[in-house]
């Protein structure tokens, strides 16, 4: 339709350009569906012709029409139209049965129009609107036309051939008839206000009429069925209404926009809800810190570890498993400045050990869960390690223990230990001594790196299934590191067949 095309009515802004992409704010596009949109206001001059019983010789016309979105497809158009057009025949003699007429025409037409080119998937704003219409409406028109011999009763003939002459021709009057119509039209947006275009409409009368438009009765058998009034021209279309509160019309939006437009908006959703800005595998939303550096050790609220609660977290902790006692006051590295137990004294370390051993007499541990160590001072009971089946992983419950041990040796610098892995009866011998092998290293590197105990005070050495202290194949008491007193004749065991010196899990 000859109608206008304003600023889409979508997501986009209508504020700016003719630009043809979809203006875009910085947290996404403006959605503007909820706004009223421009109305668009035409006016058109036409060719016009009448197809009908006599050769068409042309005519002008013009109309004017407004035009309202209704959504991105569909909208309606109201159409005020005037037209003269003329006919003739020029068959010989022009006084001898020639057919000539001159018809004025006046006519109103809502019409239902749809856009073809907005079901496409491509593009936000269009630069085309490409729509067909279809509608109804009402006309007046008067016809004078030449008296030939054919037509009789009309104002003025009498039933022979007449020359067409000014004030002496046949005439249709004036008389209110309804007709159906149809178009096309194809329009080029300019700006968010203006648009021009090319259209053609028909317009079919209905009625007694039908075929009265060029004046010759349909009733004579050489006439068609209806002359149908045709109009087609050029179409100059503004959009009317405030650009800052209403929406350029929506046919010119690709009906899609709105549904990209979502899921853009559900996208930047979706990644501000899972947006992990420092990368310690907590979401912003959850986590409490987030500028924890890379590759730092988090809890699942995103907070820096601290296991030993001395508030130096563990990244910088030099011992993030040595928790202060009371009264002792840690540095910036998490060590402790004065530590109570530095200066321990014969008498105080043999105190601790009495209390070991009375505690493992009393809970009946003396057996299975401690190793003797023989001191200066006497004999001290140190913890078991013990792992899961076929683990070598220090587990986490264990560290304490690992931590008395590193106490005992830093207040005895003379101390050497072996450290002696072992395995149940499960699984391949060959596997068994590669396990054992690990389960020690691991205790002496836990020992070294977190305990601050030189590597050269520890003996390694590894068993497998042939030592265990019970026959069951599976007992967690077989699967175990003991501590033994070094001796001057002890030798660290070479690597398994398989491992490097130094191989640990």
């Amino acid at each position: 339709m000859g109608g206008t095309r304003l600023l889409a009515q979508g997501t986009p802004v209508p504020s700016v350009t003719t630009d043809s992409t979809a203006t875009m704010e910085m947290d996404g596009p403006v959605d503007r569906r909820n706004q009223p949109s421009m109305l668009e206001f035409g006016i058109s001059p036409y060719y016009a012709f009448v197809a009908g019983d006599v050769t068409a010789k042309g005519g002008y016309g013009a109309g004017i029409h407004l035009r309202k979105s209704l959504d991105h497809l569909f909208s309606v158009r109201l159409d005020a139209l005037y037209a003269r057009s003329k006919g003739d025949n020029e068959a010989g003699d022009l006084t001898d049965g020639n057919r000539r007429h001159d018809t004025d025409w006046y006519s109103g037409t809502a019409y239902g129009v749809v856009t073809l080119n907005n079901f496409k998937y491509k593009g936000d704003i269009r630069d085309w609107n490409v729509l067909l219409m279809a509608g109804a409406g009402f006309n007046y028109f008067q016809t004078e036309f030449q008296c030939t011999d054919e037509i009789s009763g009309f104002t003025n003939c009498n039933g022979t051939n007449q020359p067409f002459v000014e004030g002496r021709n046949g005439e249709v009057d004036l008389e209110f008839q309804t007709h159906a119509a149809f178009g096309f039209a194809i329009n080029r947006r300019l700006s968010p206000r203006v648009n021009i275009g090319i259209e053609y409409q028909a317009l079919v009368p209905l009625g007694n009429r039908a075929d009265l438009v060029d004046g010759y009765d349909p009733r004579n058998s050489t006439s068609d069925f209806r002359d149908v009034q045709n109009v087609a021209g050029i179409s100059l279309n503004i959009n009317l209404g405030d650009i800052s509160k209403r929406s350029e019309p929506r046919y010119w939006v690709n009906a899609l926009t709105p549904i990209k437009d979502d899921i853009a908006t559900l996208n930047r959703r979706v990644d501000d809800a899972t947006l992990d800005s420092d990368g310690d595998g907590i979401v912003n939303s959850v986590d409490q810190e987030n500028d924890t550096p890379a590759g730092v050790p988090v809890d699942s609220r995103g907070r820096t570890l601290d296991s030993d609660k001395d508030g130096v977290p563990d990244f910088r902790d030099l011992e993030p498993f040595f928790p202060p006692r009371e009264g002792e006051v840690v540095d910036a590295d998490g060590v402790v400045t004065r530590r109570i137990d530095a200066p321990l004294t014969q008498n105080e370390i043999q105190a601790l050990i009495d209390t070991s051993i009375a505690r493992a007499i009393a809970e009946g541990n003396m057996g299975n869960n401690t190793t003797r160590i023989n001191t200066a001072g006497g004999a001290i009971y140190l913890p078991m390690i013990y792992f899961n089946l076929n683990s070598s992983d220090i587990k986490y419950e264990d560290y304490g223990q690992l931590a008395s041990i590193s106490r005992v040796m830093t207040a005895n610098p003379g101390m050497t230990l072996i450290v002696r892995g072992y395995t149940d009866r499960t699984g391949n011998a060959q596997i068994n001594q590669r396990l054992s092998y690990q389960r020690a290293r691991n205790v002496i590197d836990h020992l070294v790196e977190n305990g601050g105990i030189e590597r050269e005070r520890f003996i390694l050495q590894y068993r497998g299934e042939e030592e265990a202290i019970v026959p069951l194949d599976r007992s967690r008491v077989n699967r175990r590191v003991e501590f033994l007193t070094g001796m001057g004749d002890a030798t660290e065991d070479t690597a398994p067949e398989g491992m490097m010196e130094g191989d640990g899990n």
